[in-house]
């Protein structure tokens, strides 16, 4: 059976027996909070219990390392609009320790792309166009210097509300424990 039939079996068995009534919301974040977090699959159920967060409580949006690559690319569009439309009041970026955009070896990873078939032409296409794989790619070196771009992109957005703090956080992908590293209320570390 595959991964597709699978899902859609037991999809069809959770809706039929209303196992969906548990999980029953709005679009309104009850915790007005908005959350950039890594896509890290450790990080799927650990970061809500870790943060007593329950289904509706807040906004969350994942990429590759919770880095905001551009400041009008589209994890940013949907921290504006969780504020602007959603009422969130609150942003928290929250990387993690053991991350794999940490030293992402863009070079390797470019020459992944070639092995499953992305030519050069189109390789070089882009980098005529101004896509620079170094950049698009953008690791960091630590999960502290990732939060702290990330954090640094949203509090000088030109559109961000200056009264909405946000807050840079590492959180240990084993245990959960999360570390401020970045307060957003007038300070920055804490003591």
């Amino acid at each position: 059976m595959s991964v597709v039939s699978e899902l859609l079996k037991f999809n069809q068995q959770f809706v039929e027996q209303k196992q969906y009534q548990a999980y029953l919301t709005d679009k309104f974040p009850d915790k007005k909070m908005v959350i950039l977090t890594c896509m890290d699959t450790r990080l799927v159920e650990l970061l809500p219990k870790a943060l007593n967060l329950r289904n509706g409580d807040a906004k969350i949006i994942k990429n590759a390392g919770a880095i905001l690559t551009q400041p009008f690319g589209s994890a940013m569009r949907s921290i504006l609009v969780a504020v602007y439309e959603m009422g969130a009041q609150e942003v928290l970026v929250i990387g993690h320790h053991g991350c794999g955009m940490s030293n992402l070896d863009t070079g390797a990873l470019v020459d992944k792309f070639k092995s499953r078939g992305i030519s050069d032409t189109v390789l070089s296409t882009l980098e005529n166009s101004g896509i620079r794989m170094e950049r698009f790619l953008r690791g960091f070196t630590s999960a502290e210097e990732g939060v702290a771009h990330s954090v640094g992109i949203i509090r000088n957005h030109p559109l961000m509300p200056t009264d909405v703090p946000t807050h840079g956080f590492i959180m240990d992908s084993e245990t959960g424990r999360l570390d401020l590293i970045s307060e957003g209320y007038g300070g920055d570390v804490p003591s």
